[in-house]
Parts: C-alpha cells; sequence; structure tokens
C-alpha cells in the first residue's frame, strides 16, 4: 500500500480496494437437538474480523431452521493477516430455562479468494453452498446454506 498526494487534493491510498461482504443465510439442516423438551429457537451469530451481526432467531424449528436473511459486511483486499477473511457463523440456541443460551455449532468459511477475485472484476459471488456445522467436540453435526458475494465500492 502506497499514498499518492496529488497538490490540491487529499492524500489518496492505493493498493488496498474497499467493498461489501454480503451473506445471505439460508438455511440450516441436520443440527444436533440441544432443547430435547421442545423444539429449538435458532439465531446465527456472523462474524468477520471485529464486525459482528445477529439473525432473527427461527422460533421452534428446531434441527431445520430457516432464516432467507442478507447481512452486509465492510471487506478490504489485500488486508494482510491471513485470518482476516474467515467468516464465523456460531449457531446459538435460545433457552427459556437457562439464562445463557447454548451452543449448537460453527462453521468457518475462507473468503480470500472470493474477495480477490471481486476486487479484479468489481463483482464476484459464490451461489448457495452447505458447509458442515462443527459441534465443540470437533465432530460435524448438520450444514448451513450461505450464498456469498462481494462487490467493489465505486
Amino acid at each position: 500500500m502506497f499514498l499518492i498526494s496529488l497538490r490540491g487534493f487529499a492524500e489518496i491510498e492505493m493498493g488496498d480496494r474497499a467493498g461489501v461482504l454480503e451473506v445471505n443465510l439460508i438455511e440450516a439442516r441436520g443440527l444436533k437437538d440441544m432443547d430435547f423438551a421442545v423444539k429449538m429457537n435458532t439465531y446465527v451469530v456472523i462474524e468477520y474480523g471485529n464486525q459482528r451481526q445477529t439473525s432473527s432467531v427461527a422460533k421452534g424449528q428446531g434441527t431445520k431452521p430457516v432464516w432467507n436473511e442478507t447481512f452486509k459486511f465492510k471487506a478490504e483486499y489485500p488486508g494482510g493477516e491471513e485470518n482476516k477473511y474467515m467468516l464465523h457463523l456460531r449457531i446459538m440456541n435460545t433457552h427459556k430455562i437457562l439464562d445463557d443460551d447454548v451452543f449448537v455449532g460453527q462453521s468457518t468459511i475462507f473468503v480470500k479468494n472470493l474477495i480477490a477475485s471481486g476486487t479484479d472484476t468489481g463483482k464476484a459471488g459464490l451461489r448457495s453452498a452447505k458447509y458442515r456445522v462443527v459441534l465443540q467436540d470437533q465432530t460435524y453435526a448438520g450444514e448451513i446454506s450461505v450464498a456469498l458475494s462481494f462487490s467493489v465500492n465505486s
């Protein structure tokens, strides 16, 4: 990254391209049931870098929740650290009896190639894909469907 200073103009930062990473959270299937008495009420905490957003709660949908929600995150390329390009999806179950919500599982999606491609072409996307849900004991239980896109700010 370098700076260009033009007479009479502010410095312009060159090298990094900023844009929007769009996450379309679709559904999950085959989740491990964490609430045996009633159907689970799940939601997803989505984190990209230091940004965090939370989906709505899929009330009473149990192990097959559907969200169909879209979230937008600021992103840039190149950005240095490899772990910066990790999109973390943490599935949680609201629990009426316990004070704390219960961890159901998580998925991590590496989005560096998507952002790099979008930086080169202006926009790039990945159709809906299924990602494995990992439990606390590192086994798999179910999958979460997500579509992704990245577009450069004009």
